[in-house]
């Protein structure tokens, strides 16, 4: 039987216990990594594993490996040093980045600032000096003089701590590393996307320029179409009408030259941007679609893979923990908190005694259990619950977006490499058209003005193939990018972060 005078150490011992045991715990769910997608293939049917082959550049048949790994600097699968360095300087230079670097920074910052809030007592020192004036009368002492004005001076030291009982401080700093997550995801996001931005420009560049230069040349044979027919209508061997359409085949040959040179312009400015320089201030290098090399070799993640790679994936998987460690703080909020403080200093009334010891302490312990707040904390919670819901939905969606759009290059990839081999069909009927006709010319069995026609036709069908090769390559770049990048090989070139903060691929 416990004596009465041992019931309330006995107690005591017994609240410390259950304080130091529920101080281990926290309110609220933890978070479960989502899991990865159960299908094995992108598109319905049979997924291909090759693409057909066409003659000439670019037509080489591409592959589709599902145990290659996607290189850290997947754009030098181009095998093209232009290339590769105008990725570089925009990887350096771009102010997106910096951006994004600076977001980064930012949070860590708030992370590491809330741990040192919440994790460890706040701790101040304070120095004052105050001049009083004391009326006795005031206190109920009338039988005493009132003592002169007097200077008191103050030093003290206080300390204060709010026991993290039911994890609320625990949580919240949960979800600052899960925004830190965030943040670095969002980073390598960036940099993926900015890389494949410039691939495709560059592209993009090298297809105009190419297609500038066959109309040209197409212009130019029609020039001397429009010439001969010229010289004939003048000999009465043609009509008018004939010299009209021949005309106007010219004009429209002319007519699309500036649109191609308007947008190979402001592609070489949307570089310039790229590479964080004033469009005025830099040459951007000219690239030849022939010169840039088409992977043979493609890598193709599974689907199961394609989330830990995704680096908006798993900035969308950061996201729906941060709102997942907020139902905790919002819980935490419910129960009591218990604050800790104390504080000591001297309180003298010369400023020189001041250092000879302490004549003032206090310890206080504060209890605050909320009782009623209009509904405020259940909304609270109830509103973190709907936030997890938003993000659970954010992150499926955008895990069924890296599916689609995987899906969509495979497809785009198949077809392209079919339009290219068509489009390579046609060039080479032409091509051979045009050298019946000039086998004929020169034997006098067609006129000039066929021969020039059978020119044309076979520069306006290099045109089209030029654009059917330029989709492949700027497909075949997107495929990567969808993939992920290759951002967590361990050559990766990313920008560092603070390694306890930047988490690790995990297949």
């Amino acid at each position: 039987m416990i004596k009465p005078y041992m019931k309330e150490p006995f107690q005591i011992i017994v609240l410390a216990a259950v304080a130091i045991l529920l101080v281990g715990c926290a309110v609220g769910p933890n978070f479960q990594r989502p899991a990865p997608p159960a299908s094995q293939i992108y598109v319905q049917g049979t997924q291909p594993s090759k693409t057909v082959e066409a003659s000439g550049p670019g037509g080489n048949a591409q592959r589709f490996n599902t145990g290659m790994d996607i290189p850290t600097q997947w754009w030098s699968l181009f095998h093209s040093d232009s290339l590769d360095r105008l990725v570089r300087l925009a990887l350096d230079n771009s102010p997106t980045l910096m951006q994004a670097q600076a977001k980064l920074k930012q949070a860590q910052d708030d992370l590491n600032a809330q741990t040192g809030a919440m994790q460890y007592p706040a701790v101040n020192a304070g120095l004052s000096i105050t001049r009083q004036q004391v009326d006795l009368a005031s206190y109920g002492i009338s039988n005493f003089p009132n003592p002169g004005p007097f200077t008191l001076y103050n030093a003290s030291v206080s300390a204060s701590y709010t026991l993290d009982i039911f994890g609320g401080n625990r949580r919240a700093l949960e979800g600052l590393k899960a925004k830190v997550d965030y943040q670095v995801f969002e980073l390598e996001a960036a940099r993926q996307t900015l890389a494949a931005n410039v691939v495709s420009a560059a592209i993009t560049q090298a297809s105009l320029r190419a297609k500038i230069a066959i109309a040209q040349e197409v212009m130019d044979a029609q020039g001397r179409q429009l010439a001969i027919t010229e010289e004939r209508y003048k000999a009465g061997g043609v009509s008018v009408l004939d010299v009209q359409n021949q005309s106007i085949l010219l004009d429209q040959t002319r007519a699309s030259l500036p649109p191609l040179k308007k947008q190979l312009v402001q592609v070489n400015h949307q570089l310039a941007v790229y590479l964080g320089r004033e469009p005025a201030e830099v040459k951007i290098d000219e690239f030849d679609l022939n010169n840039i090399h088409l992977p043979e070799e493609l890598p193709l993640s599974l689907p199961s893979s394609l989330a830990r790679q995704r680096p908006d994936i798993r900035a969308a998987e950061a996201l729906w923990h941060q709102a997942n460690a907020n139902i905790g703080v919002a819980t935490a909020n419910l129960f009591p908190q218990i604050t800790l403080s104390g504080s000591f200093g001297s309180q003298r009334v010369n400023f020189g005694d001041i250092l000879s010891g302490v004549n003032i302490w206090s310890i206080a312990g504060n209890l605050m259990q909320p009782i009623f707040h209009g509904g405020e904390l259940r909304a609270k919670k109830r509103s973190a619950v709907a936030a997890y819901d938003e993000a659970a939905a954010a992150y499926k969606q955008t895990v069924l977006k890296g599916l689609q759009e995987v899906a969509d290059t495979l497809y785009a990839l198949d077809a392209d490499a079919l339009t290219l081999k068509t489009r390579t069909d046609t060039t080479d009927h032409a091509r051979a058209g045009y050298e019946i006709a000039q086998r004929q010319y020169q034997l006098g069995g067609i006129s000039h003005l066929a021969l020039l026609d059978a020119q044309r036709q076979l520069l306006q069908t290099e045109m089209d193939r030029v654009q059917a090769q330029a989709d492949r390559y700027s497909d075949t770049a997107a495929l990567l990018y969808a993939l992920g990048g290759g951002w967590w090989q361990p050559l990766s070139e990313t920008v560092p972060v603070d390694s306890t903060s930047t988490p690790k691929i995990q297949k």
